[in-house]
């Protein structure tokens, strides 16, 4: 079977960026990551990951390019067939892409069909051109209490009632 992927730029802009991408269903994950730099023109040389993504598109299992695990415990995009991650009921995923840039990217299976003879990888369709820098990620909150981890009621500026024992050593 062939995938039919679209991956959209994740970007504030008013213009959309994607690009419908045709894969076998046995390929890997490194093979959709080959797919999706040469698609939007980037060298391939920076590191990336995939992130397994339920419908609201929250960020869950990590994928990688490379193991930086000290345990060699992360599951890597070489070794992860595409039908075992995405299917008709999990069809999305995010992938980010060079992690000193964040290039982030919605990539959602959009059709299953039967392989027709063509050559895959395939680029089916392009619309909109990559900026030149990634899109800067904002990180919002309706509450800025949501940022506070710590959760005390101290204020850090007021030195005299923190409690602080000078001669802890």
């Amino acid at each position: 079977m062939i995938y039919r992927f679209r991956v959209i730029l994740d970007n504030d802009t008013d213009e959309d960026i994607f690009r419908d991408l045709e894969i076998k269903e046995s390929d890997t994950l490194e093979d959709l990551h080959n797919a999706i730099t040469q698609s939007f023109g980037f060298d391939g040389t920076e590191m990336a990951s995939f992130y397994v993504s339920d419908a609201m598109w929250n960020q869950g299992q990590e994928i990688s390019l490379f193991d930086l695990s000290e345990d060699a415990s992360s599951q890597l995009m070489s070794d992860t067939i595409i039908n075992s991650i995405v299917y008709e009921m999990q069809p999305k995923l995010i992938y980010v892409y060079d992690f000193f840039n964040l290039w982030t990217f919605y990539v959602e299976l959009a059709e299953v069909e039967e392989i027709d003879g063509a050559s895959y990888p395939n680029l089916l369709f392009s619309k909109g051109q990559i900026p030149e820098v990634a899109p800067e990620k904002l990180f919002e909150s309706e509450d800025l209490d949501d940022f506070n981890e710590f959760d005390d009621d101290l204020d850090i500026d007021d030195y005299e009632n923190l409690d602080f024992d000078e001669n802890w050593n």
